[in-house]
């Protein structure tokens, strides 16, 4: 991945934020910038607050000390109308897909667009569902079930249903866990490609290294509820910190 040039107010900014649940400290003055068309990894072990943070970007989760900014709104502070209107502006990918079961793939991505966009007609709404799907190689699908796919082709239709309503950044969580070597090759180019084609940012949570360094124009890693190092895949792992190499030498898979 080539490093984005980054220019102008980040459309993510989050400045010495903390958060702790009782005693269990698990962001210790996070700090970090998303630049427009820009794909930032957040990488770390699992449950060293990686979620936890994503979780207070979508206002599920609410900070104890510092901010989080979208697209220059601190997200604590936003009415419930604010918020389901910055939330719609942000595509979120579930480590699950988050499909619904009952539905064909063609209902479960009509269901966010007839829900937030008033007045489509029939054929408008054929139209988006048809192009979100053919985006991410799936239109033969649409009349299918969940149950009928693999992992893999659920972990695509759950990005096209976030894309349907074309959001300003994505949020992907954990996109390539539980997927076969294969099928994570190709789930990493459809985020470049959805960068490239929709000119979203996106922040992408993993503990996986060959997504990190396939997707990530930046990398920043998360130890400790702390950014030890931000930059390439190359400048965070050219590293003697112990934490650091340790991480690389268990995790990454050539």
């Amino acid at each position: 991945m080539s490093e984005v040039k980054q220019e102008g107010e980040p459309v993510i900014l989050i400045k010495d934020l903390y958060k702790s649940f009782g005693d269990l400290d698990v962001l210790r003055g996070v700090n970090l910038e998303v630049y427009k068309g820009e794909n930032v990894v957040v990488l770390g072990r699992s449950g060293t607050g990686k979620s936890v943070l994503i979780k207070i970007l979508v206002g599920l989760l609410t900070q104890d000390k510092g901010s989080a900014l979208i697209l220059g709104k601190e997200v604590s502070t936003l009415s419930e109308k604010d918020l389901r209107d910055i939330r719609l502006k942000i595509g979120f990918s579930f480590q699950n897909s988050a499909l619904y079961d009952s539905m064909t793939v063609r209902e479960n991505l009509e269901f966010p667009l007839v829900r937030n966009v008033a007045n489509l007609t029939r054929a408008e709404i054929n139209e988006q569902v048809e192009s979100v799907l053919d985006s991410v190689g799936l239109l033969q699908t649409i009349n299918q079930v969940p149950s009928e796919l693999s992992g893999g082709q659920r972990k695509r239709i759950g990005i096209a249903r976030t894309l349907i309503l074309k959001p300003e950044i994505m949020l992907y969580d954990e996109p390539t866990a539980g997927l076969d070597p294969i099928t994570c090759l190709e789930i990493n180019q459809l985020i470049n490609e959805v960068k490239e084609k929709y000119n979203t940012s996106a922040i992408i949570i993993t503990h996986d290294l060959t997504c990190a360094r396939e997707t990530g124009d930046r990398i920043a890693m998360l130890l400790d509820g702390q950014f030890l190092e931000q930059g390439t895949f190359e400048d965070v792992f050219n590293t003697q910190e112990p934490r650091i190499k340790s991480f690389y030498d268990y995790n990454f898979i050539q």
